[in-house]
């Protein structure tokens, strides 16, 4: 089955605390359940809920058989808003809560820390109702095999559904277990690869037949997918303008342009604190669903530095900027790690939680902050009929370039930045005396590795030594405490505790960081780390038959399937991540098992991929990687990261790079460095042509368009 469901991805850490003030903290709540040994914040967030919530393990699951119990399973995230009215209308209330608690065993999960679960509950979801969301909530036999599933229900209907199937369960079991086994039928074949045996052959006109059909839902004006709401998908947007380019098309390059600079300019990013929240309620990116997530963010930068490398549009290298600093005030910590997102609502004066409470404004806050620069600040951010949200509240939002400004408000380019900046920290200032949204501090590692990528990019693009001592910092963290003694990977951190086995997504995104992390500096440790947990990831979760990888490793306790996750959304699929990194590594390291595997794993998915470009887009980064020239920069010499700086000012999307500044035993490197001088070559499958010592010869070389 093939979705355009924005899905993320995730059970839960056992970590008991039973010191004497966290009995005191138990005593001041009349209701606590088992949630309060976790140390994932969603879990946490009802760990005094009336409900009798259980974590998802193993121990929770036997309950379930050993009392022939309905499993009720709720999954959510800390920071998705109608998860907290869900629990407001519901789990918080204690009639509600004494039918689950009777008829149910009550699970809830953390769909970040344990995407394992949420595929297979969401499937559920998706086949029953045909949509998905967040909260999930999913009603299981005591194995786990589904029958029933919604998402957000209003408390009298969520007691009706309850009341049916606890009744149903009771008085005709056999229909129960009709249901599940239909449907876990259903959930066993969607996604189902099988491998492809034609002859692998990828083509410029099967791509151009892509955007063909991409076009119609594409918002030239506005940018982005055609209507509301908005998500910004950062990997179409960088396949896109890889295209645009390489294919000389100016219409598609038009469009990349105007999806990243309204991007910009909407209510999206915040124009005060910087950083980009989840989507936009409406069609022009005004309006968003607040919480701001470290994966979007982390992408962004990637996508805004790639931009700029091409464009050198200064408004780019200003979203990079001022979003990498949003990161470091509000989800990063010292050691190195980065936390999960901050939440969509906060607390207003009167103490409700509400969504944006924290970043929106009335004329009279913006008028006694700003003074006399108030009219100014009014017309550049559209405190206006354009600009209002609700209630008499506005949401920052731009609609013209800083040029168009200057020219119609007679005001100098020095002048307008100056007071942009003025405006930003007096209106920061007066923002931090506000109730701060909560934060979601677990640290995930595909989502960290996903950062490490963007402060790499950042760091190649702009030369700022400060990006890379933020990239090699996190590197440090997940090398040095998310990978086990086996060579394995943990998923999660927190509290100073990893335990939950990572999954392929984590390996994946990981061994990508790594290999963008060794392009920017040639240390060939990070390169050996990413091809060691390569090996690890066929160990344990490769299958044979379809010569995709499994979601989950072979260690992990069995779910009712073993889901293969192909789909793009707004993380790339964990197996489009593999297949690009085992086509480089296949160069890297002259391996034929890797690069044949890399296309062994696009030409199974080719078929889905040419028929819905935006559900596929990095499986067709891999794709054009077969289409025209693939290059293999070789730099050898004592200059060898001069040289590298020089050439990663130009937009170059079909090579790798690869360089040392002694001798190296990589297979690209042999025999190629001499003392006396930095010699470049430029290669095709191993095939050099004549070195140059000049990066603006090399460069000459090589041949960009398909």
């Amino acid at each position: 089955m093939h979705k355009f469901l924005l899905l993320l991805t995730i059970s839960t850490i056992i970590f008991s605390c039973k010191s004497q003030n966290h009995d005191d903290m138990q005593s001041e709540h009349k209701y606590t359940n088992d949630l309060i040994n976790e140390t994932s914040p969603y879990l946490l967030q009802h760990a005094h809920n009336p409900v009798n919530w259980h974590a998802w393990n193993d121990e929770t699951l036997e309950l379930a058989k050993k009392e022939n119990k309905l499993l009720l399973i709720s999954i959510g995230y800390a920071a998705c808003h109608w998860c907290h009215v869900m629990e407001h209308e519901s789990f918080e209330d204690s009639t509600v809560a004494a039918v689950m608690n009777e008829h149910f065993i009550n699970v809830k999960v953390d769909r970040e820390e344990r995407p394992d679960v949420d595929q297979v509950y969401m499937n559920a979801v998706q086949l029953l109702t045909g949509r998905g969301g967040w909260p999930l909530n999913c009603i299981a036999l005591p194995d786990g095999r589904p029958i029933w599933g919604g998402t957000y229900f209003p408390k009298d209907k969520w007691i009706n559904v309850l009341d049916q199937i606890s009744d149903l369960y009771e008085n005709e079991p056999e229909k129960a277990e009709e249901y599940a086994q239909k449907l876990t039928a259903g959930i066993q074949q969607s996604d189902l690869i099988s491998l492809n045996t034609q002859e692998a052959n990828f083509t410029k006109s099967e791509l151009e037949q892509v955007i063909e059909n991409w076009q119609p839902f594409m918002d030239f004006k506005n940018g982005g997918r055609k209507g509301a709401p908005k998500f910004p998908m950062p990997n179409n947007i960088q396949f896109l303008l890889r295209y645009a380019v390489q294919s000389n098309n100016s219409e598609i390059l038009d469009y990349v342009n105007t999806t990243l600079t309204q991007m910009a300019y909407g209510g999206i990013f915040d124009h005060v604190g910087g950083g980009f929240s989840r989507y936009s309620v409406d069609d022009h990116w005004h309006i968003p669903h607040f919480e701001k997530m470290l994966y979007d963010n982390a992408q962004l930068v990637s996508l805004y530095s790639l931009a700029y490398l091409q464009t050198k549009n200064p408004l780019y290298k200003q979203v990079v900027y001022e979003t990498t600093k949003f990161i470091e005030r509000e989800l990063y910590n010292d050691q190195g790690i980065f936390y999960s997102s901050l939440d969509a609502d906060s607390k207003t004066e009167s103490g409700e939680l509400e969504e944006g409470a924290y970043y929106i404004w009335n004329k009279e806050e913006l008028q006694g902050i700003l003074g006399s620069d108030y009219k100014l600040f009014s017309e550049y951010y559209n405190v206006n009929s354009f600009g209002k949200w609700e209630k008499d509240n506005y949401h920052l939002i731009r609609k013209k370039s800083d040029n168009e400004f200057i020219d119609k408000n007679d005001i100098s380019e020095i002048e307008i930045q100056e007071k942009k900046i003025k405006w930003k920290n007096l209106l920061l200032i007066e923002r931090e005396k506000r109730n701060r949204p909560r934060l979601d501090d677990k640290t995930l590692t595909s989502w960290n590795a996903l950062m490490l990528k963007g402060y790499v990019n950042a760091y190649t693009v702009f030369k700022d030594e400060d990006f890379l001592k933020m990239a090699l910092k996190n590197a440090y963290f997940i090398s040095n405490k998310q990978i086990k003694e086996d060579g394995g990977l943990y998923r999660n951190f927190k509290n100073n505790k990893s335990n939950i086995e990572a999954y392929l997504i984590d390996y994946a995104t990981v061994i990508d960081a790594f290999i963008n992390l060794y392009e920017a500096t040639f240390d060939e440790n990070w390169l050996q780390t990413a091809k060691q947990l390569t090996d690890y990831s066929f160990d344990h979760f490769y299958d044979d038959k379809s010569k995709m990888f499994f979601f989950t490793s072979d260690k992990d306790t069995e779910l009712i399937t073993r889901k293969i996750e192909i789909d793009d959304n707004v993380i790339p699929s964990s197996n489009s991540i593999m297949a690009n990194n085992l086509f480089r590594l296949g160069h890297y390291y002259s391996n034929r098992n890797y690069s044949e595997n890399a296309k062994f794993m696009l030409n199974n998915v080719k078929e889905n991929a040419l028929r819905y470009g935006a559900g596929a887009s990095n499986w067709l980064n891999l794709y054009s990687n077969y289409v025209g020239e693939f290059y293999e920069i070789a730099i050898s010499g004592k200059n060898a990261k001069e040289k590298l700086k020089e050439i990663n000012q130009s937009y170059i999307p079909n090579k790798l790079l690869v360089g040392s500044v002694k001798d190296s035993n990589l297979p690209l490197l042999k025999l190629k460095y001499t003392d006396s001088e930095t010699i470049i070559y430029v290669c095709i499958d191993g095939a050099c042509q004549l070195p140059v010592n000049d990066m603006s010869r090399a460069i000459e070389q090589i041949k960009i368009q398909y």
